[in-house]
């Protein structure tokens, strides 16, 4: 017989427009979507259903983060990144009413802390990360200085870092005019620097890091796309990046610490055949065609013969075009992304090798989000759990089986009562929510 096909654990519906992104907060028993309309819908995932809803923007919503366990950021095309105050005592008073239905009133909002007007021109989210390097990653957790980078409001291809609470500006690095517009951005610390993950509407994707006399530098630039970068996330472990595109291509990037010296003894002429990203294939076009497209960067310095252009770890052609919303989970094993064909298609982290498809919605789907399942370990993805997922997803949509599965090694069902039980089950559960042109949200437990 042939295998059941993954089912979705639950489905939540209220937005009355696209749902353009969601994001797991207070270790997963939070699940925050926004939509096309400017709407942000809190969920409970204890018991699937909103415990707050407001309108945050008066146009679609591009980003959404959680700040430690009592902030939420939103950013819309209006051209505002707003850090509301939403702890868990202040979902009391605001508004349960979901975007579909029509309320006589506008909806309460949450406090508002901080505003920063920014440019939405085109379409790219904020990144952001705490202040001081830490091990989380792109993960605020706590900080009480975080630093948010968007693009630039004057150049679209410039991008433009704040400080927050301060909401001052601290750096502006110019990547290059030929890139087109900035699409997709990752602000992270790595080996002691602050480094931006950049992806861009030629295709390219550039890595660019702040050195200690306070210039930055680009370290790596590749282009592995022939469309737009809609996506790109950064593995827990900060040593590559992912990127997904309007075409069928999935890239593994570097994330170089400092730059390689370009093995070649241009002084005396002697030219070793190397192919470029750009289709070269001399050191000297490499050269030519690297200072060339870095005379708008900020702090390149070209002397000592040093080169930015390296190629991408690894690349696959899904033969699936649109995939966006890439994201990564926090075990650093599998990925996921959101397909204009509908599907939600799982990937090995490893291998980028296709493990499953979640096929539930019939339109277009936008957005795509994991639940933080802890650090990393030793074992990737395969072609057996690939065939567990399926299992696993099918079986989820028993909530008796579901509690048994994420009770295990922890307290014994007996030891708590029925609410706790549910807080426990929704921490533990393995989701994937994803989010589409049709309003609804669905929520997988897989892996």
């Amino acid at each position: 017989m042939a295998e059941t096909a993954p089912a979705p654990k639950n489905i939540l519906r209220g937005h009355k427009a696209q749902v353009h992104v969601a994001a797991f907060i207070r270790e997963n028993e939070r699940l925050v979507t926004g939509d096309a309309e400017g709407y942000v819908v809190l969920w409970d995932l204890a018991i699937m259903r909103p415990t707050a809803v407001w309108r945050a923007h008066e146009k679609a919503i591009l980003g959404i983060q959680g700040w430690g366990q009592d902030k939420v950021i939103t950013h819309g095309r209006d051209h505002r990144l707003i850090v509301w105050k939403l702890a868990a005592e202040d979902e009391q008073g605001l508004s349960t009413a979901l975007p579909v239905e029509d309320v006589p009133i506008p909806r309460k909002q949450p406090w508002l802390l901080h505003l920063l007007k920014v440019n939405t021109l085109n379409f790219c989210s904020f990144a952001a990360c705490a202040r001081e390097d830490a091990q989380g990653g792109c993960d605020l957790g706590a900080s009480s200085d975080i630093l948010v980078a968007v693009p630039n409001t004057l150049v679209s291809e410039a991008v433009d870092i704040y400080t927050l609470p301060s909401q001052s500006r601290i750096h502006t690095i110019k990547p290059g005019s030929e890139n087109g517009m900035a699409m997709s951005l990752r602000l992270l610390h790595h080996a002691g620097c602050l480094t931006l993950l950049a992806g861009f509407e030629n295709g390219y994707a550039s890595v660019h890091r702040l050195d200690t006399a306070g210039v930055w530098v680009m370290t790596y630039r590749s282009q592995a796309h022939s469309q737009p970068i809609l996506s790109l996330d950064v593995h827990p472990s900060r040593e590559h990046f992912l990127t997904s595109s309007a075409d069928s291509i999935l890239a593994k990037h570097p994330i170089p610490a400092a730059r390689q010296t370009v093995s070649v003894a241009v002084n005396t002429g002697q030219r070793t055949a190397e192919a470029t990203p750009s289709g070269g294939n001399s050191v000297g076009s490499l050269l030519s065609d690297a200072l060339k497209t870095s005379a708008g960067s900020a702090g390149f310095r070209p002397s000592g013969g040093l080169e930015e252009w390296k190629h991408p770890l690894k690349t696959v052609n899904t033969k699936h075009s649109g995939q966006q919303s890439l994201r990564i989970r926090s075990d650093g094993k599998i990925f996921a992304t959101a397909g204009w064909d509908h599907n939600i298609r799982v990937y090995s982290c490893k291998t980028l090798k296709e493990l499953a498809v979640l096929q539930w919605h019939k339109t277009g789907s936008y957005a795509v989000a994991l639940a933080d399942v802890g650090p990393s370990g030793s074992d990737q993805p395969s072609a057996v759990a690939a065939k567990q997922v399926v299992q696993r997803a099918s079986t989820a949509t028993s909530s008796s089986q579901a509690a048994t599965t994420s009770l295990a090694g922890g307290a014994s069902a007996g030891s708590l009562g029925v609410k706790d039980r549910r807080v426990r089950q929704a921490k533990m559960a393995h989701w994937i929510a994803a989010g589409a042109k049709d309003g609804k949200v669905s929520l997988w437990d897989v892996y």
